[in-house]
């Protein structure tokens, strides 16, 4: 149970750490919080991924649960960061189609676009660190989705 914990724990901070560099290359800059947002985020849809109930469907509908799962989180999170704790960390506000300021419609396509990435890294970094199957590729993953197989 310990080592379980422990390889989650892991995944999540690799996984937040990338997600920290994509932002900052994204935005030229970051918040530490997104070491968790991001990084627990790309854990559940990895974990999703894992899982034997939708470990079979196709990719672009892994993307739409993803897309749901970081949405979900990036609303309470801003909520809670932004709003409660007045952090200003991110501010969608003057973006159409936007609830709160905290999600956006242009940030949920992009979410959509970046599932399939997320998946191969949560993959990738099981196989390598953790002795898993190896991952079928980055491009398969997106080939998958805009084939919508």
């Amino acid at each position: 149970m310990k080592s379980k914990i422990f390889k989650d724990l892991i995944l999540i901070f690799i996984m937040g750490i990338l997600y920290m560099v994509l932002e900052g290359l994204w935005r030229g800059w970051t918040h530490i919080s997104m070491l968790a947002v991001g990084g627990v985020s790309a854990f559940l849809i990895g974990r999703l991924n894992e899982h034997p109930m939708f470990c079979d469907r196709k990719m672009w509908q892994q993307c739409i649960i993803g897309t749901l799962i970081i949405l979900v989180l990036e609303f309470t999170s801003g909520m809670i960061l932004n709003v409660w704790l007045g952090l200003d960390i991110w501010d969608y506000s003057r973006e159409p189609f936007n609830l709160h300021g905290q999600i956006c419609l242009s940030y949920t396509l992009i979410w959509f676009m970046l599932v399939p990435f997320c998946v191969y890294v949560d993959d990738y970094l099981r196989y390598r660190l953790f002795w898993e199957k190896e991952p079928q590729g980055l491009l398969r993953n997106y080939k998958d989705l805009f084939t919508l197989q």
